[in-house]
């Protein structure tokens, strides 16, 4: 059963800028849920308006049932979000703050002191409670940030760029927390990230955005899938985007090859990787290397992200 459901979603914003371009999207209940696409694709709308933060220009989205422009209470009532920046008050103890949210949201006392000592236990952050949040790192700030999320025991979680800034051994701490709270299956997750690995570890499906609408959608297996088993990743010295046309009009690129910076990415399909590196030396390219390898969801990423939108 589908826990956010958006049908023909779109946000036009002043001077006629067109933001989101009528997304159809559904993100099952217990499903961790990946929203991917560079800035400017439309992401952050997107969650701006299922948060109830923005109001869609046109279009529908439920929360958990709950209409975002009609019923924009209980939809939050439904959720929560940890926001790219911190929200939480750095001069409140850690506890404080978690009193204060739990407060805010109507969570009986007695049930709020539970699912306080419950998740700083699971979070790893109990003995850091009676200390002002100003004193905490980085990596104990964001898992607070959670814990202040969850005490309200919302059906439906956003994550906007959960371990964006924190350094790489916290990083992989808080993905542990993450990958834990999408096996319990008791929450519907949505994120958002610019990290492909983080999406590979911890997303059941991905959609990637770009240019205000979802380009593909799909487990990361089935994305990967999309440009075969093998491709080539082709280094020139010179113009990527001249070295992929003369590969095109060879026959040897087809629509779904890219180029970024100096590299020319060519998925091969059913062609084997011999004779295609065969194929790319006689195309007479000044070509400082060429690697075999399996797609991976960066190239996913790049091929879908790389290419404009046609008029």
């Amino acid at each position: 059963m589908a826990v956010i459901e958006a049908r023909g979603l779109t946000k036009t914003y002043a001077g006629n800028v067109e933001a989101v371009k009528g997304i159809d999207l559904d993100v099952e209940s217990g499903e961790v849920f990946g929203l991917l696409g560079p800035n400017g694709a439309g992401k952050s709308t997107t969650i701006g308006m299922l948060t109830t933060t923005l109001e869609p220009t046109s279009g529908t989205a439920l929360l958990a049932g709950h209409d975002v422009a009609k019923e924009p209470l209980s939809a939050r009532g439904a959720s929560s979000v940890v926001f790219q920046d911190a929200v939480v008050d750095r001069s409140f103890t850690g506890r404080r703050n978690l009193d204060v949210h739990a407060r805010l949201w109507g969570v009986e006392p007695a049930r709020a002191e539970k699912r306080t000592a419950e998740l700083t236990a699971a979070l790893g952050i109990a003995d850091l409670l009676d200390r002002p949040v100003g004193t905490y790192s980085g990596g104990q700030r964001r898992r607070l940030e959670i814990a202040r999320a969850l005490v309200s025991d919302p059906r439906v979680l956003f994550l906007d760029e959960p371990t964006v800034g924190l350094d790489p051994r916290i990083r992989h701490e808080l993905l542990d927390v993450i990958e834990q709270l999408g096996a319990d299956g008791e929450i519907t997750i949505l994120l958002t990230t610019h990290y492909l690995d983080e999406a590979e570890r911890l997303c059941d499906r991905i959609a990637v955005m770009h240019e205000g609408r979802i380009v593909a959608l799909g487990t990361p297996t089935e994305l990967r899938a999309g440009l075969g088993e093998e491709l080539l990743e082709i280094r020139v010295d010179g113009d990527a985007q001249a070295a992929l046309d003369v590969l095109r009009d060879d026959g040897i690129a087809g629509d779904d090859a890219f180029s970024v910076g100096s590299t020319v990415t060519v998925p091969l399909h059913d062609e084997s990787s011999a004779d295609a590196v065969a194929a790319v030396q006689q195309a007479g390219l000044p070509i400082n290397a060429v690697l075999a390898r399996p797609p991976t969801l960066d190239d996913v990423y790049l091929r879908l992200t790389n290419r404009k939108e046609t008029p």
